[in-house]
């Protein structure tokens, strides 16, 4: 296959030469080629929208797969999407905790305003919607994503403001600090090409570190010596006898099977 050469076209966008090459490098990182899959599979989706035929294809040759062995990991994920995804990809966590606390009520408001289904995307390509199992955070319930960036404590009405400020063009923050990017440079991201923004942002919140913080404060510490969790084992002592097994005329109703010597020799 010719670098000059442009070999996977999906008619709007062209897996060309510089993805190719990336697809090399990524697979050039692991040991055995095959692992790079996921973070192909994501490059696919940063330059494509989404995993296309072409894509498949192109990663399938580029390590050495059949099209059914990519397609089974694709469509097993639900972080890779079979149809185009919009800049913004906001999920509500509609999962137990989140619902209760108001993510299904969220994710309800959205699809009215938005006039939008699930895993659809509004009219001028700008926001997707999709609800999402467990997103991990439910010390801040309810929580939403943005392109996988954290939005906690959110209400129907935090949630329309947000949807309606990515579509305006409006610079939006996570309450994390990252600034939100658009879900194809979030991909390239994902795909193990840095953005240069890993410490944008604290790393953890204030309900998130709260264990840490009263341990600090109360001094508390780990038992040491103890990894298991559970608790020590009462020690017991045991005599050289016991040690050694219990003895056949110990036993009741079982006779000695010891032969001394003297009385063999009696014998013979």
């Amino acid at each position: 296959m010719s670098d000059t050469t442009v070999p996977y076209s999906t008619g709007e966008t062209k897996l060309g030469d510089t993805t190719l090459a990336e697809m090399r490098e990524l697979a050039a990182r692991y040991p055995v080629g095959r692992s790079a899959l996921l973070p192909m599979l994501h490059l696919v989706q940063s330059v494509e929208g989404r995993i296309t035929p072409e894509g498949i294809e192109a990663c399938a040759d580029v390590l050495g797969l059949t099209g059914a062995e990519v397609s089974a990991v694709a469509t097993f994920y639900t972080m890779y999407k079979r149809r185009p995804v919009g800049d913004y990809h906001v999920g509500v966590c509609t999962n137990t905790l989140c619902a209760v606390m108001g993510g299904d009520l969220i994710f309800e408001r959205l699809k009215q305003h938005l006039d939008v289904g699930n895993d659809e995307t509004t009219e001028d390509g700008k926001i997707t919607l999709e609800h999402l199992e467990c997103n991990a955070a439910c010390d801040y319930a309810p929580v939403m994503m943005v392109n996988w960036e954290f939005f906690d404590d959110m209400t129907p009405e935090s949630a329309t403001q947000l949807v309606d400020d990515l579509r305006e063009g409006t610079e939006v923050k996570s309450p994390r600090g990252a600034t939100i990017c658009t879900w194809r440079e979030a991909e390239r991201v994902l795909a193990g090409f840095p953005d240069g923004r890993a410490d944008e942002g604290p790393t953890g919140g204030k309900a998130t570190l709260a264990g840490l913080r009263l341990a600090r404060e109360r001094n508390w510490k780990a038992p040491q010596g103890n990894h298991s969790g559970r608790a020590p084992e009462p020690e017991q002592t045991v005599s050289p006898d016991a040690a050694s097994g219990p003895r056949p005329e110990d036993q009741p109703g079982k006779e000695s099977q010891t032969v001394h010597t003297d009385d063999a020799r009696k014998e013979d």
